[in-house]
């Protein structure tokens, strides 16, 4: 077939102009510069499981938790002690710095070993399932998967005692006492719940940001240390008369009129 040499350079322009549509990223869309960054300032998720090697790990009771604050930072537990880094977004890339951790003496660390592995440098960030679903992949294929939590109210939460306070300062739980501590406020006006060793009732009444707890009827199991020791100051926060608490999303705070407390966290369904 003979080309009139008057349309080449017409055929030219045209093959240019197609080079240019495809462009030279493939036609897969804007580069990562380009994408809105993944909205996680301000939310909060438990972990769900990891996938390492292709191996899945499910998270341990109770369940760890990763939040993202507005200024930037995560914070959370990875099932036994808690965490805090700075965590940057760029896109859909989340960027995890050096982590700050407490250091309590945990039976089982395998889980939070892994997490800690996995949750440092660059990650890319997925959401799924309508935004409650988020997914952190490592370069190396393998995987945080979290669900979204939403906020707790006071009534009907179960809430895990996980620190003790003393004016501005809070302290870990005495080792082996994780998980045994919980209070639970009810609709119906009475508290239960566990003080690390034995379990109380009381009525309660709630007004505005005070609880007043009423005479606690406690089990009289005897306990050792270092559970015994807490149990002394758990009764000692409730039953001193009207204390003050402020709900945080899901982190629960009392404070008594001396400046001791508790901080507890609300459980995952």
């Amino acid at each position: 077939m003979r080309i009139n040499k008057h349309l080449l350079p017409v055929l030219a322009a045209t093959a240019t102009a197609l080079a240019g549509c495809s462009g030279g990223s493939g036609g897969s869309g804007p580069s990562s510069a380009d994408r809105p960054d993944i909205p996680l300032a301000g939310t909060h998720w438990a972990i769900d499981s990891l996938t390492v090697d292709g191996a899945k790990k499910a998270a341990p009771a109770p369940a760890p938790y990763v939040e993202f604050t507005p200024d930037g930072r995560a914070r959370g537990s990875a099932g036994c002690n808690g965490f805090n880094g700075e965590a940057t977004v760029d896109g859909d890339t989340v960027t995890v710095g050096p982590l700050t951790s407490t250091d309590m003496a945990c039976t089982d660390q395998g889980f939070e070993d892994a997490f800690r592995d996995l949750f440092t440098g660059k990650l890319e960030a997925r959401l799924d399932g309508g935004g409650d679903r988020l997914t952190l992949t490592a370069p190396d294929g393998d995987t945080i998967n979290l669900s979204e939590q939403a906020a707790a109210p006071l009534k009907g939460t179960k809430w895990n005692v996980e620190t003790l306070l003393e004016g501005q300062t809070a302290t870990s739980l005495p080792a082996g006492s994780r998980g045994r501590p919980h209070l639970t406020v009810g609709a119906d006006g009475t508290a239960r719940g566990n003080l690390g060793c034995n379990n109380f009732t009381a009525t309660v009444k709630v007004d505005a940001d005070i609880l007043t707890f009423g005479s606690l009827a406690v089990t009289r199991r005897m306990c050792a240390q270092p559970q015994n020791e807490l149990e002394q100051k758990l009764y000692g926060t409730l039953s001193s008369g009207p204390v003050t608490y402020r709900i945080e999303h899901r982190a629960l705070t009392v404070t008594a009129q001396d400046g001791s407390g508790f901080g507890a966290r609300a459980t995952t369904p």
